[in-house]
């Protein structure tokens, strides 16, 4: 893809123009901060809730998904679900949506999603990702319930290349509505980086849908971390389209179930507290949804691996 053809940035800008409009219905607080950046809380000190965690997701894909609360009549407990899906799914996931822009500082520890990291460019992931976004504004996410200080600020314009007042900032906790929701919204995203980890041709992945339950916000930071992993690990399906053999499609469909790894089988919040809490001892393979298919559109099969836990999603979700 050329680069600027996709335009991640100015989609997002436009969908945050849209929640700056729309705030008092979203229930979301829109604020300047001192260098002029705009910061966006979507659910550290407001109500928020669950439209605006569906656009926090949209401007978190760089405006390439869609993300839509839908029935899921398969779950009695959990009745409605996140549906998302992409037709430019690795742009949308890994060029955009993908938490993987470290922004910490001593004091500050955040994450960072969104279109930014495709002017940033920082992450080696980038190095598999020949697309470059020109833009003059910018759109990071935070899964955070502080605003960005200063120096991330200062950090962020530096590297996209742009001044403070170009910056867009959207945040929100884990233990809110609209955080929750836009956790779980990366359940396809999971499924595309996990199959960039099994080096299988990104550019092969040409379509992707899927879903998973809506779990109750929790207080506590890690019970609303576990449950937002869970009900992707244990209660995600995905559909990936596929070009190539299906013998490849096959292969892929075995391998990006969660059950694959040799950490499934635990609440998540279980399996972070076994590893004293280090987020990156855990297998990086447990990432990604229960149920998995894979179709090989030249080829017309159609590969299905794993399934949905119902036990596990009632140890965790309650």
């Amino acid at each position: 893809m050329k680069a600027g053809m996709a335009h991640l940035n100015d989609n997002a800008q436009r969908i945050a123009e849209d929640m700056i409009r729309d705030a008092e219905r979203l229930r979301i607080a829109v604020t300047k901060g001192a260098s002029g950046e705009c910061l966006i809380d979507v659910g550290a000190s407001v109500v928020g809730g669950i439209e605006a965690g569906l656009r926090l997701a949209e401007a978190a894909m760089g405006g390439l998904g869609r993300v839509a609360a839908v029935i899921d009549r398969s779950g009695d407990k959990w009745p409605f679900g996140i549906q998302v899906g992409s037709s430019q799914p690795v742009l949308a996931c890994l060029a955009s949506q993908y938490a993987g822009w470290n922004l910490s500082t001593e004091d500050y520890f955040a994450m960072g999603s969104g279109p930014a990291r495709a002017l940033a460019r920082v992450e080696p992931l980038f190095s598999t990702l020949a697309y470059r976004d020109r833009a003059s504004s910018a759109v990071l996410l935070l899964e955070t319930a502080e605003p960005p200080p200063p120096a991330i600020v200062e950090k962020v314009a530096k590297t996209t290349g742009l001044p403070p007042d170009k910056l867009t900032f959207l945040y929100a906790p884990t233990q809110s509505l609209a955080g929750t929701v836009q956790i779980v919204a990366r359940v396809l995203e999971v499924a595309i980086h996990k199959a960039n980890d099994l080096k299988f041709p990104l550019d092969r992945i040409v379509e992707g849908i899927g879903s998973a339950p809506i779990p109750a916000p929790h207080p506590d930071f890690l019970t609303a971390m576990g449950r937002t992993n869970d009900a992707i690990i244990y209660g995600g399906v995905v559909q990936l389209f596929v070009t190539g053999p299906g013998k490849a499609a096959r292969q892929l469909a075995e391998k990006l179930p969660s059950r694959a790894s040799r950490d499934y089988g635990q609440p998540f919040a279980e399996i972070f507290k076994r590893f004293n809490g280090d987020f990156y001892a855990i297998d990086p393979l447990l990432f990604s949804p229960a149920e998995i298919v894979v179709t090989a559109i030249e080829t017309g099969d159609t590969f299905r691996a794993g399934a949905r836990d119902v036990a596990m999603l009632e140890k965790s979700l309650g």
